[in-house]
């Protein structure tokens, strides 16, 4: 507790600075001086290093770099730099309250009053993101940056949930890189394809089947519209990338046969049994990404649940990434995900690409962020110590450049309360005799 408190206190101090320096004109120009940076490239990680930001794209990573006139600088006092991190698939922006249904906008269920159900694959949930939610400052200032925004399923709907995409929380509303398609398998989907893992095979089928004119759009049993059929073209035959939320082997087994058949690009969330098919996932290129506190039989999908799954994948040449499933108020536990897997054998190095490079080139955004190079955006963060260690916090974080308020609602209840000197009603009674 006493480190968590002095990282937090220079957190405190870095941000007045901050503040004095470059708040009140907010340039775009940055020096970060004499820092461990931890670049998440083949470059790996470069000690006493500098990056030198113009424009709000990174220009040069090395020693030794001259600042431009007028460039704010930085001494990191050799302390960690990297890129924002991936705050994991999240509906950040799309649920405020879950337990308030106007603010959840994730889930498409058309067919819920009828109980039938509704395939709607040009269901895109990008479309109800909202830039001002208050989730995204409360994740941001914990140097997440960014995060793939997931489509989820619900009764009335069905197993193939929809599209999302990547969205930065710089505060801006439209999403970068291309689209992802969510789909669903397992025990979790059972009861949108008739109580049978073999029954979402057979709906899987149809689904290609009407894509590419086997089925004609006027059979009665027809699942999809012709916007429907428009959105799924573009993930066959190597398009675009679909997510399939798994984690039991069996599945995972059916599921490479089934997309090699179909020649798609695939990624697994979940994969609590991945690493028994460690070999076949390298060999198909298929990146997973596993949240590694799932070390336990919590059901019968997970009885081979290992603490060592990011390690075995990894080991056997998966590229292993990081997401905690429904994690949208609690995003910033992603980092104690990568630690836990290191914990558990995973290279450091390795943690670090799960949160960064690996999801940047999954998702299709690997040419704007997730690594800090010459020409990505300067989207950094500089750390207390070890940025997968819990007991670090960031010091601050840089979106395009620009260094942001490392304030959230949070922080603004805490220092309400914290100080009885603010003008502002105690939380809590004064103790006797002060």
């Amino acid at each position: 507790m006493t480190h968590l408190r002095s990282a937090r206190l220079a957190r405190t101090a870095l941000a007045a600075a901050l503040l004095c320096a470059s708040f009140a004109a907010p340039a775009q120009n940055v020096l970060i001086r004499n820092a461990t940076v931890h670049t998440a490239t083949a470059q790996g990680s470069l000690e006493n290093a500098d990056v030198l930001v113009a424009g709000g794209v990174v220009r040069a990573v090395g020693k030794g770099l001259s600042a431009p006139a007028g460039a704010q600088v930085i001494d990191a006092a050799g302390k960690p730099v990297t890129p924002t991190l991936f705050g994991g698939i999240t509906e950040i922006g799309l649920e405020e309250v879950s337990g308030e249904k106007s603010t959840v906008d994730q889930t498409v269920a058309l067919g819920a009053d009828t109980k039938e159900m509704t395939v709607r694959p040009e269901f895109d949930v990008t479309l109800a993101y909202n830039p001002d939610s208050v989730l995204i400052p409360v994740t941001r200032i914990e140097g997440i940056g960014w995060t793939l925004l997931g489509a989820g399923t619900a009764t009335g709907g069905s197993i193939v949930a929809g599209q999302g995409g990547v969205e930065r929380l710089d505060g801006g509303a439209d999403p970068i890189g291309p689209r992802v398609l969510f789909v669903r398998l397992g025990k979790d989907s059972l009861g949108l394809s008739g109580s049978s893992r073999a029954a979402q095979w057979m709906i899987l089928d149809q689904l290609v089947d009407e894509t590419r004119g086997r089925i004609a759009p006027d059979n009665h049993a027809a699942l999809l519209t012709p916007a429907g059929r428009a959105a799924l073209q573009k993930y066959f035959g190597g398009g675009g990338r679909i997510v399939f939320g798994v984690d039991r082997a069996a599945d995972i087994r059916q599921l490479l046969r089934w997309s090699s058949k179909h020649q798609l690009r695939i990624a697994i969330a979940g994969g609590a049994e991945a690493w028994r098919l460690a070999p076949q996932l390298a060999a198909a290129k298929v990146p997973v990404f596993v949240n590694p506190l799932s070390n336990l039989p919590s059901d019968f999908d997970q009885v081979g649940a290992s603490m060592e799954n990011a390690a075995r994948l990894r080991a056997a040449g998966v590229a292993v990434g990081f997401s905690e499933g429904g994690a949208s108020h609690n995003a910033r536990k992603v980092r104690q995900l990568a630690g836990n897997a290191v914990a558990a054998g995973l290279p450091w190095a390795d943690g670090l690409a799960g949160l960064t490079r690996v999801p940047a080139e999954a998702f299709g955004v690997a040419g704007e962020v997730g690594a800090i190079a010459p020409g990505k955006r300067a989207d950094l963060v500089l750390w207390s110590g070890d940025p997968l260690d819990v007991a670090s916090v960031a010091l601050q974080v840089w979106m395009d450049g620009r260094a942001i308020q490392m304030r959230s609602r949070q922080t603004e209840l805490r220092d309400r309360y914290l100080h009885p000197d603010n003008g502002l009603p105690r939380a809590y009674p004064l103790p006797t005799g002060r």
